[in-house]
């Protein structure tokens, strides 16, 4: 069952705030732990200059699945993007609303300041508005969370702005031999990483999905995960389409852009992470699921995915969810091991 975005009945918010990017700024500045953290965010923003622009925040209490899933139709929302992300538009959804996932730890951008550089950080890092969130949430005693009681609640940004890039590939000659990624980032001098980030003039906007995977597991996933992390996903990817209808029209495009989520140092099992998100976002009525797989190898476990989902799961073409996940129970999926990022 394909959901659309103009349906009459939505879910709504736990929470919907507002924000003024350049007061949020002055008066919550990031807090930056680590020089090599105040070191990118002196290029991002020059002294005495903030963000501008509004900020919406929402959180969301985890959905429902629908009773039933159409899968042929899944794998034809999947776009494959060879590396990570780069922000850049999808050239046919020129129209549309696109939004990026951020591997979210149950508590929001809670490492954002620290040494930490994997994907959650360095998205903070890129998009600074991001850290003053967190402190302004703090501050007025909100819970800054993505999980609570045990259920995923995905937070949703609309409209911050990335003003910078950072390159994380290893180059001996720019002073990082072996990358800026995760701990890699605190082991480089402050002059290679200041030399790796480059000011975006004038700054591009993002939206993002911040949404938690499961921290890590053993032997073989158990059917109550792989429900956990459909709810997870169905459950960010839908806001996603809520909020776009609710700011430009219910019958705008939407794009989500997303990656091997919780496959790092949670050590999640890579076909099976990204099955969930490609059945997630057919759940959710996403028009384009935009998976970046990172180096070439990626592609190959995503592929493998699609061949799961259309060969060993898609017949019936329709079926119930129930059974959906006793099927890739049954399938015997089982986790990775950590990436030590």
């Amino acid at each position: 069952m394909t959901i659309h975005a103009d349906e009459t009945l939505q879910p709504e918010p736990l929470e919907r705030l507002e924000f003024d990017a350049q007061t949020l700024m002055v008066e919550h500045p990031p807090v930056w732990r680590h020089p090599n953290k105040q070191a990118v965010f002196d290029i991002a923003c020059r002294p005495r200059e903030s963000p501008g622009g509004r900020l919406t925040y929402t959180r969301w209490a985890a959905m429902s699945l629908p009773d039933r899933v159409e899968l042929p139709s899944a794998a034809g929302i999947v776009v494959a993007r060879d590396g990570y992300f780069d922000y850049l538009p999808t050239p046919e959804a020129t129209a549309g609303i696109e939004w990026h996932v951020n591997f979210a730890d149950p508590h929001l951008f809670v490492a954002y300041g620290s040494s930490l550089f994997a994907q959650d950080e360095m998205q903070v890092a890129e998009h600074p508005a991001l850290g003053s969130l967190r402190e302004a949430l703090d501050a007025e005693g909100r819970r800054a969370v993505t999980v609570a009681g045990g259920e995923p609640t995905p937070v949703l940004v609309m409209g911050v702005e990335r003003r910078c890039r950072i390159v994380t590939n290893p180059d001996a000659a720019e002073g990082r031999p072996d990358g800026l990624y995760g701990n890699d980032f605190a082991r480089a001098t402050v002059d290679a990483v200041a030399r790796a980030t480059t000011r975006i003039e004038p700054p591009t906007v993002t939206n993002v999905v911040a949404m938690a995977a499961p921290p890590g597991g053993r032997g073989r996933y158990r059917a109550e995960e792989i429900e956990s992390v459909l709810v997870t996903a169905m459950t960010g990817f839908r806001a996603a389409v809520i909020e776009s209808g609710r700011q430009h029209g219910s019958r705008v495009p939407v794009v989500v852009h997303t990656g091997f989520w919780g496959c790092g140092a949670f050590g999640g099992n890579r076909v099976l992470m990204a099955m969930l998100q490609v059945i997630a976002a057919q759940m959710a009525g996403l028009d384009r699921l935009v998976f970046h797989v990172g180096s070439a190898g990626g592609r190959s476990p995503l592929a493998e995915s699609l061949r799961v989902l259309g060969e060993d799961l898609g017949h019936p073409a329709e079926l119930a969810t129930g059974d959906l996940i006793a099927r890739i129970d049954a399938a015997g999926f089982e986790w990775g091991v950590s990436d030590g990022n």
